[in-house]
């Protein structure tokens, strides 16, 4: 009985004895966990962070105003003016952009001074609710275009007052907005930032991504209640380009809210159906690509100085003189001691140009988008023309984004010169990377149509309008990457 007795105890034992320890969790995992420690124990400092770069920020802008003009030919470290434009247009433009396919839009949520300073003037303000006019979604398309087309005409990259004045000036509407709208939110991030749409489209391409812990059925939803600054509804989150990593909804410990998940980079795109595909993205995505695009085109092509004297002559023509007067400062770049005066003839042409090939890559991209989805359609691809033609619309994210980078960073490979190498390996470089981009859009087409149930053998046909779509992008970017 004694004998039966050790040997039940000895089997009852056994289950315990070899039960398994809890699976230790994956580099990655391990990884995401400890960054989301690190951002919800510090999260209170990031206010001095925002403040550091509250006052860098200034004084990059501001500061070559107080200082002497620089000399001729001066370096990047030789004097303030030159430092600071290379700081902006050669760091901090092009890195921002290509920042979010690792880091998603940290930027705007942790560094960025005017998002910061817009939710500090709120705490002071009538917080006023968000009316109907700002939440209209082609608001910040239109904020991205003015100040674009602003910074073309006033020559924001060549002259430190005019990047005083276009920084400056978005500054202090970032202020205003905060201090008026919202209750403890972000409103001038998620509906007027002129930059803030932009990064969003991008982030989408990112390896980060904050989902909700427990996801509630409905789909993506806008609230004013809630923790986000940017008035996303976190339990029904689906999408990227809103969020921006701000932390406040992380909670390690917490059943609800969401969590951070490294992801392949292009993941939301290759499954946009999923993460809320929307049409006037998609649109800003090819007008912002245009109009960033023309901005650069302009200064550059020879055309432009044929129409511009054909047109001057039409003006002496009809007696038209006031087209070759000078405007006002904040208006045009009106700089006669740097030997750059604009008149009003060159305003005018100068927003044409950059309007007509926004106009031009916008209706080109949109006949290729159409042409794919027709095809993709005929194909045997499911849902109707207008969802297929929104998610084929995001193949050119990759292209369109190392083309603002690359086109207007060229500063950004400054620091291989300086490390010896030469024009070509320079030019090698920045091939490199933009075909990159050209085989990272022509996949993510590959994948969007996987998505919309076509077999491999189905997909190539639908693929050759993106193709030429993406090399369109590349053809007009030609010039600012090898010359003409």
């Amino acid at each position: 009985m004694s004998g039966n007795t050790s040997q039940a105890r000895t089997v009852e034992s056994t289950p315990c004895a070899i039960r398994r320890a809890p699976a230790r969790p994956s580099a990655v995992t391990a990884l995401t966990r400890a960054v989301e420690g690190f951002f919800v124990r510090h999260r209170r400092r990031l206010a001095a962070v925002h403040a550091a770069m509250f006052v860098v920020f200034m004084t990059i802008i501001f500061g070559p105003l107080f200082t002497p003009e620089a000399p001729p030919g001066a370096g990047a470290f030789d004097h303030i003016t030159p430092f600071a434009s290379y700081v902006l247009w050669g760091l901090w433009f092009p890195l921002v952009f290509l920042s979010v396919i690792v880091t998603g839009r940290s930027w705007c949520g942790i560094l960025c001074p005017m998002g910061a300073a817009a939710e500090w003037g709120n705490r002071f303000g009538p917080q006023w609710g968000i009316p109907a006019w700002m939440r209209w979604e082609g608001l910040p398309v239109v904020s991205f275009l003015i100040v674009t087309i602003l910074g073309q005409t006033v020559g924001v990259r060549d002259h430190p007052e005019a990047a005083a004045g276009v920084f400056g000036g978005t500054m202090a509407a970032a202020v205003v907005v905060g201090f008026l709208y919202g209750r403890r939110r972000r409103a001038w991030c998620r509906h007027m930032c002129p930059i803030g749409l932009l990064l969003g489209v991008f982030s989408r391409l990112g390896a980060v991504e904050f989902q909700p812990k427990l996801r509630l059925p409905g789909g993506e939803a806008y609230t004013e209640h809630g923790v986000c600054p940017t008035m996303i509804d976190v339990t029904r989150k689906q999408e990227s380009r809103h969020c921006i990593e701000c932390f406040r909804c992380v909670n390690p410990e917490a059943k609800g809210g969401v969590a951070l998940r490294l992801r392949r980079p292009g993941e939301e795109v290759e499954e946009i159906r999923h993460h809320h595909a929307n049409p006037m993205e998609v649109w800003f995505l090819f007008i912002g690509t245009g109009i960033a695009l023309g901005g650069f085109l302009w200064q550059i092509l020879p055309v432009w100085q044929d129409l511009r004297q054909a047109f001057g002559e039409w003006a002496i023509e009809r007696d038209l003189l006031w087209l070759a007067e000078p405007g006002p400062a904040w208006l045009m770049s009106v700089h006669p001691e740097r030997r750059e005066v604009l008149v009003w003839l060159d305003f005018f042409l100068i927003v044409a140009a950059m309007l007509a090939v926004m106009a031009l890559y916008a209706a080109l991209l949109g006949a290729t988008t159409a042409a794919a989805a027709r095809l993709a359609g005929r194909a045997g691809a499911d849902s109707g023309f207008a969802r297929r033609f929104t998610e084929l619309g995001y193949q050119y994210a990759p292209v369109a984004m190392v083309s603002l980078a690359v086109g207007l960073g060229t500063a950004l490979f400054a620091p291989l010169q300086l490390l010896g190498f030469g024009p070509e390996a320079v030019r090698a470089a920045k091939g490199l990377l933009f075909a990159a981009s050209l085989v990272w859009s022509g996949w993510l087409g590959w994948r969007i149509l996987a998505g919309q149930g076509l077999a491999a053998s189905r997909r190539w046909l639908p693929l050759l309008p993106g193709a030429l779509g993406s090399a369109a992008i590349a053809f007009g970017w030609w010039p600012a990457l090898f010359g003409l």
